[in-house]
Formats: structure tokens, C-alpha cells, sequence
């Protein structure tokens, strides 16, 4: 779908990929975790001989970043009635300004765009899982002086641009730029708002908000913070990004959000999650995840993920993590409801002592159990594959926001308010999905 105007050209692609699950007894997603499978391990993955009439199955792929997975659900009932393969479908991979090759139209109507007529349409929708960007890949660039500027292509096509700055207490300076553009019958639509702020305390932010919505009634928001500023309690400088994205389908009942969050400081703590929500006419997902490092060997790791159908099936399978100086526990679950009630899971469990043994235990609703202790070796990440110092460097237009000069004798108010550090709705505990 292609609604073009002075370069004002979106495409969404409501393409379908898909994500199949298996389950066993350990989390199949762990990406630099190595686990030598035991017979039995590779026996429960083979197959599950239950009454149920549906089986979960599960496979994984990723992206290479801690947890970022591209969750896809559909449904497929085929063949055996003794294994029926529940498959899961997901929402809109629309195309994504950042990573996408131009279309022919793009690249014609940008050579027929008149010089300095006004700012580039960058009226693309986010994509999905493609978690946090980098402050380069924006390409903020700031004014610096006041603009309000607006104008008419010669395709009937309109455009705006504005720019300020905005003051306040304790030195509070926010600069701005608005730009926006629609299409002549103004049928198509584009947004987008960029913005640094900075005060006295050393609080420092740089930020994106964009929105757009095309001639076939699809429509999407996204925005993207960076932020610098002292922790109350530690006094340490901390950094923190967050993205949220959403898109939604003028023709069929689809839609995605998702919602993305990384905390870092001088010391290595790091806490990272996502939090996403998909649909597609009558099949819902949803799926939550996160990482907590205390920046001394202690590392929380949680997942959850789940869906359902109109017609009542549900299933989902989620895992925890726990360990500190090699020594730790993983346990998880897998489960599956049915449109009539009929219940299956499959829990699993480890211990692990640090000393080459790993205590292995479970239990299925088919009758399934084991209880073992074997001789393997114990792999976790006990720190973050990016952490403070990858993101100090990938932050540099944000560290080099100037504040406001302080006048002298004048200081920031001290706030000894209770700390931001698990976030208001970012919990770093697994939520429980419904079984």
C-alpha cells in the first residue's frame, strides 16, 4: 500500500513470518548459554503423548540482542490427533525509516522535490523487535534560532517546520523543532517533534516523537528518549533509553505495541525489559521479558509470553534465572488451555551448586517426572553484552547538550525523593501469566 505525495511515500507490509516454540527442560531462547543435553532433556523434547487435544510446540529465533526474539503466532491443526501443532502468528512487521531500502517512488519523488521547500518527509512506520535505537540513527538536528515555516509543494502537497526554546526553574532549558507535512487531499499525514532538555542538576534528555497515518487508514506512533542524570541514592551518573512503537491496520483488526527500557550506571548496574502486545483479527500475544544486573556477578533473567484465540484457547510458557558466583537456579513452565477447559503444562526446574552438578527436576499434567542430578557444567552472562561503557559511547550528541550558564551563589535543589531505579510500571520481577 503506497501513499505518495512530494516524497510522501509509506509503505506497510502486513507480511506474516513465523515463530515455532519446542519445549523441553530448559529455556530454548538462551542465546550464549551453553547446556549439554541430557538424555532425558532430549527425550522431552521429542514429543509430549498426552490426551490433550492440542500440544504446544515452541521454536525460537533471535536477533542477537539479549532477548529481543521476533514472537510470530498462527495457528496450524494438522494430521496426528495425537499432535497438533498450535503455531503462533504475529502482528505487522511494517517497513522501518531506519532500515529499509527506498521504493522507486521514494527515490523519484526525492528527485523532484525542490531544494530547501521544506523538511524531508520521514513518514515511515516503526518496525517490530527491532528494540531500542541509537541516538545516530535519528539524525536529530536542532535549530538554533526560532523558526515557523510552512509551505506548499507543487504536487498540492503542504509542509510546516517550527523551532524554539522553552525556559524554566533551576535552569531548565528545553530546545525544540516540529516539522510535518500532508498530503494534498489530505488523506496522508506525517509528524514529527525532536527536542534536548537540560537544568542546573546535571539532568540531561534528548528525544523523538513521530506519528503518521496513510491514504489506506494504517497508522502509527513512536517516540525514543535518552537520558542523563545522577542517581539520588549513589550519586553515580546513570543513563537511560526508552522507545515505544505501536502501528495499527486500516483494514483488517491488527495492531502492535511494544514497549522498550535499558538503565545503566558507573558501576555496572544494568537493567534492561520489553513489554509487547500484538494482534491479528482474532489472535492476541503478548510477551514481557527482562534482565537485571547488579554490577558485582548477581544476574535475574525472566520471560513470559502467552496467547490466545477468540474461540478460548490459550497457551504460553515463560522461565526465570537466578545465579551469582556460579552458583543458581532455573525454572520454567509450559503450558496450554483449551476452548474447553482442558488443561495441560509441563514444569521444569534446576539447581545449581556450583561444583559441576546440576539437580534436574520436573513434572508434566500427562503423568511426565524426573528428578536427576547430572554432571554438566554451569554457563550464565553475569554481565551485559552492552553496558556502560557501549552506551556512554554511542551517547554523545546527549553528552554534549550544553546547559544554561549558572549564575554564581546559585545552586540545584536537592531531591531526596525516593529513587527511580525499578521504575514505576518497568518492573524487574517476572510477572505471572494466567494458567
Amino acid at each position: 500500500m503506497v501513499a505518495s505525495s512530494r516524497g510522501f511515500t509509506t509503505q506497510l507490509d502486513l507480511k506474516l513470518s513465523t515463530l515455532s516454540i519446542s519445549y523441553g527442560l530448559a529455556p530454548s531462547k538462551r542465546k550464549r548459554m551453553c547446556f549439554p543435553r541430557d538424555p532425558l532433556t532430549l527425550l522431552s523434547r521429542i514429543r509430549c503423548c498426552c490426551s490433550d487435544p492440542v500440544v504446544p510446540v515452541r521454536r525460537a529465533t533471535g536477533s542477537g540482542k539479549s532477548n529481543e526474539k521476533v514472537e510470530d503466532w498462527r495457528f496450524d491443526s494438522k494430521k496426528s490427533p495425537l499432535r497438533v501443532r498450535v503455531q503462533a502468528s504475529s502482528a505487522m512487521p511494517f517497513a522501518s525509516a531506519q532500515s529499509r531500502v527506498p521504493s522507486k517512488q521514494e527515490k523519484f519523488y526525492s528527485r523532484c522535490t525542490p531544494r530547501n521547500s521544506g523538511p524531508q518527509s520521514r513518514d515511515t512506520p516503526p518496525k517490530r523487535d527491532t528494540g531500542i535505537a541509537n541516538e545516530k540513527d535519528w539524525g536529530i538536528s536542532l535549530l538554533n534560532e526560532s523558526v515557523n515555516e510552512s509551505g506548499t509543494n507543487e504536487d498540492g502537497s503542504t509542509w510546516y517546520q517550527e523551532s524554539g526554546e522553552d525556559l524554566g526553574e533551576n535552569g531548565y532549558r528545553c530546545r525544540w523543532t516540529r516539522m510535518g507535512g500532508k498530503s494534498h487531499d489530505g488523506s496522508s499525514e506525517w509528524k514529527e517533534t525532536w527536542w534536548e532538555k537540560s537544568n542546573w542538576s546535571g539532568y540531561k534528555e534528548l528525544g523523538v516523537e513521530k506519528s503518521g497515518r496513510n491514504a489506506e487508514g494504517d497508522s502509527w506512533w513512536e517516540t525514543w528518549q535518552e537520558v542523563l542524570h545522577q542517581d539520588e541514592w549513589s550519586n553515580l551518573a546513570r543513563i537511560e533509553r526508552s522507545a515505544q512503537k505501536q502501528a495499527k491496520s486500516g483494514s483488517e483488526n491488527a495492531g502492535w505495541y511494544e514497549k522498550w527500557w535499558e538503565k545503566y550506571d558507573a558501576k555496572g548496574w544494568t537493567e534492561k525489559g520489553a513489554h509487547k502486545y500484538g494482534r491479528l483479527n482474532e489472535q492476541s500475544w503478548w510477551e514481557k521479558w527482562g534482565e537485571h544486573y547488579d554490577g558485582s556477578g548477581s544476574v535475574l533473567k525472566w520471560t513470559d509470553k502467552w496467547a490466545e484465540t477468540e474461540l478460548g484457547t490459550k497457551w504460553g510458557d515463560k522461565w526465570e534465572e537466578k545465579f551469582f558466583a556460579g552458583i543458581g537456579s532455573r525454572q520454567g513452565e509450559t503450558w496450554h488451555v483449551s476452548p474447553s477447559d482442558e488443561r495441560w503444562s509441563r514444569k521444569w526446574g534446576e539447581e545449581h551448586f556450583g561444583n559441576g552438578k546440576v539437580h534436574k527436576y520436573g513434572k508434566s499434567t500427562t503423568g511426565e517426572s524426573w528428578d536427576i542430578v547430572v554432571d554438566e557444567e554451569t554457563y550464565y552472562e553475569s554481565e551485559p553484552h552492552y553496558g556502560w561503557a557501549d552506551v556512554v559511547g554511542d551517547s554523545s550528541q546527549l553528552l554534549s547538550i550544553q546547559p544554561r550558564e549558572r549564575p554564581p551563589g546559585v545552586y540545584p535543589p536537592v531531591d531526596f525523593g525516593a529513587s527511580t531505579r525499578q521504575g514505576d510500571d518497568q518492573s524487574d520481577k517476572p510477572p505471572t501469566s494466567k494458567s
